[in-house]
């Protein structure tokens, strides 16, 4: 289904023109053959910068809209269906485009325009707002590329466009660069529409022949998913805010065997195909509950999305198991009795030294391909307002423990006890993770008694002396750490000003007097010693070239004036060698979602733009 992403305005603040969008966007959704259609539709006025421009599609599946033109819902009906089918009909495929031909990207476009225009009034949908082409062209237009040819040849320039974008405007974005197959691959577009024309020739048959295409009330797979709700309270708030799409075309066309869980739209593909009894259904639907509520789908950090998945199923079936929760199947059931116990994170790492042998698992979706989906989703956002879906799955989560354990519904491994307790926790921040290193490196200082400056409360009464603290200038000589800041292209000034601005802050609270600093691109480069006020404010990043971070500790480790035992904090976005020899104590700040080409000796800590 057509992806649409919606902005929220309250209901009396939404403007005309995408009140009209949202309606003719429902409108396609109610068509039995654009329903299926791939696309993502964004709100947003990329390449539509002149006067008359409406819409424009990429050759990676996304529609750019824009709102401000007021149209009727029947008219964005026909400008959304216009887009979706220069994908439907692989026009941006270099195997499409006449090879014989001289290729001029913005005639293609038109050629492409004018073949889905007599599409549309062919088929008679929405409203458009240009005149059937079949007027004014005198060959039939049934074809791209005798419609391409015969425009090569004759000048039109006086004939109206008609495409969705401004006249002198392509609404095909990167036609210049077509888009190339390699053996074995395919335009998935193009077999969507495909899977569409018959999924619509089969309603239309089943509709004049008195079926109903709409799915049993009362299946096995629903008597599953009921099961959850008066029976096992630790999911119950997870299955009641699940779909469960029991679509056999579906799963063929998505290659599930059994069922796959997509988190983001709250929707579990299950294949009723599959001949599962209630119990085994039990523990299948349980086993995508857990993927979605843990939010596994999120937690892959950089990780290969299939071999991950791998690893959260053989924790999830463990569990299951350990539970007695169902009946598990026999079929795409990745468990292992040696594995009990093991994290997702160790049991990734064991996959790793044995791939080959991984490689080949099966999923509940089948060979070689993951039950979670991910940036590969292929339906549409649900709408939800208020609370988040991250919260939404740690609020269900938590609640449904507490009350499982409340009222002894029944054993509980520690390990997803753990894990839902670490998940419904608040994050700690970066800087308060930073905050707490910076604890341990340089514990507060005592202050000293000294008569060597009178205290302040001495005015009250002149002739008692009384001594003021503070601290030792031996105590503070050897208070100091070194920061080796990568200075790279990849890294943003946002990146940098954010961790030098809090390593700043923290060296202040610290009674850190001076911090050595060293920039490090291409080269090293040493700043000298630093006060801290000094490097939140005035300090200019030099460099900007590739990352070598060696030099920079080498210069830090070497130097005369630099004490023996002064940690090191080093400040990268990973991109560095593959090894670093540091023989200090030391820590690492990364951007979140970035890692180390190597296992770190000293901690890590990772901050969000």
């Amino acid at each position: 289904m057509p992806w649409f992403s919606r902005k929220y305005y309250r209901e009396e603040d939404t403007p005309t023109g995408y009140r009209n969008l949202e309606s003719g966007y429902a409108l396609l959704m109610h068509n039995p053959l654009f329903q299926q259609l791939e696309g993502t539709i964004l709100t947003k006025a990329s390449h539509l910068n002149e006067k008359g421009s409406i819409a424009c599609v990429f050759k990676n599946g996304t529609i750019h809209v824009n709102t401000n033109i007021i149209l009727s819902p029947e008219q964005w009906y026909y400008v959304l269906a216009h887009n979706l089918l220069h994908l439907a009909f692989g026009h941006f495929d270099q195997d499409h485009i006449p090879p014989h031909l001289e290729f001029i990207p913005e005639l293609w476009n038109k050629a492409c325009d004018i073949y889905i225009t007599r599409f549309l009034y062919d088929i008679r949908l929405g409203d458009p707002f240009c005149a059937d082409p079949a007027s004014g062209y005198p060959i039939k237009l049934n074809d791209e590329q005798k419609i391409y040819e015969y425009l090569l040849t004759h000048d039109d320039s006086a004939i109206q466009t008609y495409g969705t974008n401004a006249k002198k405007q392509k609404d095909m974005i990167g036609i210049e660069h077509p888009c190339i197959y390699k053996k074995g691959e395919s335009n998935h577009y193009a077999k969507t529409f495909s899977y569409a024309i018959t999924h619509s020739i089969k309603s239309a048959i089943s509709d004049a022949g008195g079926y109903l295409q709409s799915p049993k009330q009362d299946t096995v797979i629903s008597q599953a998913a009921n099961w959850f709700l008066t029976h096992y309270p630790l999911l119950g708030g997870l299955a009641a805010s699940f779909h469960i799409a029991e679509d056999v075309e579906l799963c063929h066309k998505y290659e599930i065997h059994i069922a796959a869980v997509d988190a983001e739209q709250g929707i579990i593909y299950a294949n009723p195909s599959c001949d599962l009894s209630k119990e085994e259904w039990i523990f299948v639907l349980a086993h995508e509950y857990l993927h979605a509520g843990l939010q596994h789908h999120k937690r892959c950090n950089g990780r290969d999305f299939y071999l991950w998945n791998v690893a959260c199923d053989y924790v999830i079936n463990d569990w299951l198991h350990e539970m007695e929760i169902g009946t598990a199947p026999t079929y795409g059931l990745l468990y292992d009795q040696s594995l009990h116990n093991t994290s997702a994170e160790g049991i990734y790492d064991l996959i790793l030294k044995e791939m080959r042998k991984f490689k080949k698992s099966d999923t509940f979706r089948g060979y070689h391909k993951g039950d979670i989906f991910a940036e590969n989703s292929p339906h549409f956002e649900s709408l939800r307002n208020g609370i988040s879906l991250d919260d939404f799955f740690k609020n269900a989560l938590r609640e449904g423990l507490d009350y499982h354990v409340t009222n002894n519904r029944g054993y509980l491994p520690a390990g997803l006890v753990e894990e839902i307790r670490a998940l419904t926790m608040p994050v700690i921040p970066w800087d308060v993770e930073l905050a707490r290193w910076f604890d341990t490196q340089f514990p507060p200082l005592e202050k000293h008694r000294t008569y060597a400056r009178p205290s302040r409360r001495q005015g009250a009464t002149p002739d008692i002396p009384r001594p003021s603290y503070s601290l030792r200038e031996q105590d503070l000589e050897n208070r100091t750490f070194g920061v080796v800041v990568d200075t790279s292209g990849s890294m943003s000034t946002k990146q940098l000003g954010m961790a030098l601005g809090s390593i700043a802050s923290y060296a202040e609270a610290k009674d850190v007097s001076f911090v050595r600093l060293i920039f490090c691109d291409a080269k090293a480069t040493d700043a000298g010693y630093l006060a801290p006020e000094a490097i939140a404010g005035s300090v200019k990043v030099t460099g900007r070239g590739g990352t070598v971070l060696q030099p920079g500790i080498d210069c830090l480790e070497k130097a005369s004036d630099f004490p023996a035992d002064g940690p090191i904090l080093i400040i990268t976005d990973g991109m560095i060698e593959d090894h670093l020899k540091i023989r200090r104590k030391h820590a690492f700040l990364l951007p979140k979602g970035n890692k180390l080409p190597f296992a770190p000796k000293g901690d890590v800590f990772y901050f969000r733009e």
